[in-house]
């Protein structure tokens, strides 16, 4: 790249505040009480800090799972490895290996290896130490929009493309495994924990179950009124949280017997936008499942408390769309990825 990535050091994030106060932003220096001096929670060298270096859109952030690192995927078809912790140095850079935007990016579950989705019908596996492309996914016939991994296998991950597809992808073998057929596109897409279920979410405005060892739909849940963005397993793997363009959130119980005569879908959080963009915009747990958050349009991060449904922080900052939103897994920590260019790291205040 022609410019090294850097950062900017900024404040804290506010406390809790309500929604009607535009004046407090998230990224405003004077807003912060205490500022450095303010007891710490994190890793962190700076209670926030901007990471800027990508030439596009960031449309996918993903913490590696020992909480490590962070990877952003971008509109300028590269993904830019940063470290999680201390100043959020940009220590590697995953290009050349797509020739279009990067819509969606994952990590192994042992934090070695990254899968990235392309709007080049491709995805790609990358070896996250040395920064090398060490195979590329080739089957689908449309763009890829998303992509899943395994919790359990570091090689196994889950596709999903406008061709009406989700297709199963083995590191070690040569193309899919197996393939799902669908009656529309495919924008979402999600692994259970045993890696038994996959499920998919896209124009159809439904969630659908299918089963892995048979080849087959198990269930359709519904409940969206609007194309799904994104699909999130709970860290426990209980429950799908979703995010879609009807502009909320959405929780479903996944286990395999469910309370109250089988109603699935569990809670609704409001307060994210979509936008006449359409963006694939994400959706994300905490480490615990006490908190979800996902990527909105009107420039700001949501975080709401999973138990009560209550919007906890309403952080505004960003100058563009909000395109992504990840916990870091292990500490108090939110990183949001925007249309405009710019990752913003910080920690949560009590």
């Amino acid at each position: 790249m022609e410019e090294s990535p850097h950062l900017k050091e900024e404040e804290q994030y506010p406390s809790k505040r309500p929604r009607v106060d535009q004046s407090l932003a998230l990224y405003n220096p004077s807003a912060a009480p205490g500022g450095d001096d303010a007891i710490r929670t994190s890793s962190l060298s700076h209670p926030t800090m901007k990471l800027t270096g990508h030439k596009g859109s960031i449309y996918s952030l993903a913490y590696s799972p020992d909480g490590e690192c962070l990877v952003s995927g971008s509109f300028d078809m590269t993904c830019l490895l940063w470290n999680a912790s201390g100043s959020c140095e940009n220590f590697n850079i995953l290009e050349k290996g797509h020739k279009n935007a990067i819509l969606d990016v994952k990590w192994s579950c042992d934090s070695d290896f990254v899968v990235t989705a392309s709007a080049d019908k491709n995805l790609a596996w990358w070896d996250a130490t040395t920064g090398m492309r060490i195979k590329r996914f080739i089957g689908h016939e449309g763009i890829v929009n998303a992509v899943d991994t395994l919790q359990s296998s570091p090689k196994l991950s889950v596709s999903a493309s406008d061709d009406k597809t989700a297709r199963l992808w083995d590191a070690r073998t040569k193309g899919d495994v197996s393939s799902f057929e669908h009656d529309f596109q495919c924008t979402s897409v999600a692994y259970s924990a045993d890696g038994n279920m996959v499920y998919t979410g896209g124009l159809d405005n439904c969630i659908t179950a299918w089963d892995v060892r048979t080849q087959s739909m198990s269930m359709k849940m519904k409940g969206h009124t609007d194309t799904i963005t994104c699909l999130s397993l709970h860290p426990k793997g209980t429950h799908l949280l979703s995010n879609s363009m009807d502009g909320t959130l959405k929780t479903w119980d996944i286990r395999p017997f469910v309370k109250d005569g089988g109603k699935r879908h569990c809670k609704t959080f409001e307060g994210g936008t979509h936008n006449a963009e359409k963006g694939l915009l994400n959706c994300a747990w905490s480490s615990d499942g006490s908190m979800v958050t996902g990527g909105s349009a009107d420039k700001a991060v949501h975080i709401w408390d999973e138990l009560s449904t209550e919007e906890l922080y309403y952080l505004p900052g960003h100058s563009g769309c909000v395109n992504s939103v990840v916990f870091h897994p292990k500490e108090n920590v939110i990183a949001s990825g925007s249309s405009d260019k710019s990752i913003y790291v910080g920690e949560l205040s009590g």
